[in-house]
């Protein structure tokens, strides 16, 4: 089966994608591109997929990037392959040939661009992430490479859409404590529960930054299982583990 890959075109001229699941090797729960090194998947699957989206963009096995994310506001600067990879949530590069991938399965994955100075970066978002930070970080450690802040464009892939995100009281708290204008990005569920609008809230937190454009492709890795892995599906499911979706670009 062909990979599908989401792109936009405020990333262009960049070879770029937000790969669904769609075209890969995998099997069972993980069935399609699953490039989650850190799943129970067989490794070597996993590398076939990985080398099948290296190859859609143009760059050696090797230099399709990805690092250990952890949930941080943390940006590895690179210019080849880490050994190790680095603990980080980003990572932002200016040299031609290489690719920075995130994997993601409901968190937001974000795709940066400067087209003028030739700086890329990829940060994995998800609600702690965003709210630390990692999203300013990102476009702060391309400035340092040579971007320049309104010039650099952002786009939010595959995420968790708002109806699908049901969270707790204590949730709603967090970001209260940051900001109590957080307040709009929460809609009222059953009960005590809310509905949080990650993408909504991501976009703002780019658009905070100054740069020049920020967008979201508008799809929920929830509600659309033949496209996207879903962490918070997988686990209404009982399921014992899911898939990682990759995104990524390069220079």
């Amino acid at each position: 089966m062909t990979l599908e890959i989401i792109t936009s075109r405020t990333l262009d001229p960049f070879r770029h994608g937000f790969f669904t699941r769609r075209g890969g090797a995998s099997s069972g729960i993980f069935a399609g591109l699953n490039c989650g090194t850190g799943s129970s998947d067989q490794r070597e699957i996993v590398e076939i997929n990985r080398s099948r989206v290296a190859m859609a963009l143009g760059v050696a096995d090797d230099y399709l990037i990805t690092v250990n994310q952890v949930h941080s506001a943390d940006v590895a600067v690179l210019t080849g392959p880490p050994d190790p990879r680095p603990n980080a949530d980003a990572v932002v590069t200016a040299t031609p040939g290489v690719g920075l991938a995130i994997l993601t399965a409901d968190c937001q994955p974000v795709l940066f661009a400067d087209p003028e100075a030739g700086v890329i970066g990829a940060a994995h978002a998800g609600w702690r992430g965003a709210l630390d930070g990692v999203l300013e970080a990102t476009v702060a450690a391309m400035e340092d490479l040579g971007a320049t802040r309104t010039a650099i464009r952002a786009v939010i892939g595959p995420t968790i859409s708002q109806r699908a995100y049901e969270v707790g009281p204590e949730f709603l708290d967090r970001f209260l404590d940051e900001d109590p204008e957080y307040a709009r990005f929460f809609a009222n569920g059953e009960g005590d529960k809310m509905q949080f609008d990650l993408p909504s809230f991501g976009l703002h937190r780019l658009r905070e930054t100054g740069i020049a454009e920020a967008e979201w492709t508008c799809h929920c890795t929830y509600d659309d299982p033949d496209r996207f892995y879903s962490f918070r599906r997988a686990t209404h499911k009982k399921e014992a583990d899911y898939g990682r979706l990759i995104s990524a670009i390069r220079l």
